[in-house]
Formats: structure tokens, sequence, C-alpha cells
């Protein structure tokens, strides 16, 4: 049976997507930094038949919680065949008369960033550097960075883009390093049978979106597609279906 550690997996998408391995027969470990909040999800899953799934409680923000989680995961089993980097926060404030702060460039704080890169750029980064030698003995291993086409400088460059001007300098900027750490990641590991893709699941109603955009299910299955892909299939690549419907799904960085 293959395994899959799927982070920020208690809600949303990640739980999305944690259904539709299982269905698909994966042995799941559901990631969550609330280990409670973990738990009612696998509880919710088995509700529904889907019963190889345990919660795992891993904060990719903290180094102790990654190395534990995968000592935990180490001790049930001898690979990890997918890892899906999908914890990530936007770090935008709600001021006191409930409005959005914007994360203009000029006036953001440092902090911000800080905050926003520890948990999407860091985060992917600790997560894989623990899981990687789990994972070199899988057959087909498979990484998934769920980015956003947020992060595309070529795209947010373009005025004809659909969210042209929905502009955030941190999180988008986060995204843009994750992409970047992407393109390193599948280059060092060319050559091996290793599969690693950024994927933007397009905008979707999560809480991450205030409840905006589109089903879960539909950001999942694009999430899961390249997580399932064969050894014929691309690497070191960004895809957003939403963004570009051709079939392919590829966009420019």
């Amino acid at each position: 049976m293959k395994t899959v550690l799927i982070t920020g997996a208690n809600k949303g998408i990640g739980l999305a997507s944690a259904r539709q391995l299982l269905q698909k027969g994966f042995h799941v470990f559901l990631g969550a930094r609330d280990i409670e909040n973990g738990l009612k999800a696998t509880e919710q899953l088995r509700a529904e038949g889907l019963t190889n799934v345990e919660a795992v409680r891993i904060d990719v923000t903290s180094p102790d919680s990654v190395d534990a989680a995968r000592i935990e995961i180490g001790s049930k089993v001898d690979k990890l065949d997918v890892l899906i980097n999908n914890a990530g926060i936007s770090g935008i404030d709600i001021d006191s008369e409930g409005q959005m702060v914007p994360q203009t460039a000029i006036d953001t704080d440092i902090a911000v960033y800080r905050k926003v890169y520890e948990t999407n750029l860091y985060g992917p980064a600790r997560v894989t550097k623990a899981f990687i030698d789990l994972m070199k003995n899988a057959p087909e291993p498979r990484i998934v960075n769920v980015s956003s086409s947020q992060g595309s400088l070529t795209l947010h460059s373009d005025p004809n883009y659909i969210y042209y001007d929905v502009k955030g300098v941190v999180y988008l900027s986060s995204k843009a390093a994750l992409n970047m750490y992407t393109v390193n990641l599948a280059y060092e590991l060319r050559g091996t049978a290793f599969k690693v893709n950024a994927v933007s699941p397009g905008f979707t109603s999560t809480d991450f979106t205030g409840k905006n955009g589109g089903s879960v299910e539909v950001a999942a299955k694009r999430i899961v597609k390249y997580a399932l892909i064969g050894q014929d299939g691309p690497t070191g690549k960004l895809f957003c279906e939403e963004t570009n419907p051709d079939g392919t799904g590829e966009i420019p960085w």
C-alpha cells in the first residue's frame, strides 16, 4: 500500500486531498498542527468508510515537531511514497473595523514576512529535508508543493492576468520563493525516480479565502493528479488548471 503525508490536512484542500487519496487505496498520514483537529478529521473520514488514515501532529514551523513526526511515521512504515506540502498561511491581518490590511511593499512590517515565510517556504523545506530519506525508499516518490499562480512573476507582471490587481507582497513573494525551491529540488533530484512539482489549486472556497471560490474537491483533484503521475510525467514544473485550462495546465514561473 502506498503512503502519503499531507501537511495542514485537517480541513480544506488538504482534507479533500486526503479523502481522494484514501479512495485510491493510499494509507494517509494526516498532518495537523493541532492534533485534536487532526483526530476529528480522521474520525470524519473513518465515518465515511475510509479507514487507512491516522493523524500526525506536525507544525511545519517547528523543527522539533517535524522531527517528532518523522520519528513517528518512520516507526510505522519503511517508505513514504508521496509528500504533499500543503500547509500555508496568507499572513493577512484584519483591522479593528473588520477590513483586511493590505500587504503593501512599502508599509508591511518585516515581522509579517518572517511569519508567512516560516510556514510557506521554510515549512516545506524543513519537512522535505526531514522526510527525504524515507522517500528515497519508495520506488516512485512524488513531492507536490502546493503553490499558487499568484507566485508567478511572469503572470503578475502581465496586466492581462486575471489576478493582476490582486497584489499582496508577502503572500505572493512567499509562493514565488516556494516555486524557486521547487525548481532547485527537482534539479537536485534529476535522474532519479522522484517527480517534484508545484501545483496551484486555484481560487478555492476555504477558510483561507473566506469561503469564496471553487470547490475543494476540484482543487484537491488538481493536486492529487501530480501525486499520481507516472515515470513519464513532468518534474520541476508549475501547474494551474484554473489559469491555463489547455490540458497541460502548465504556467510560467
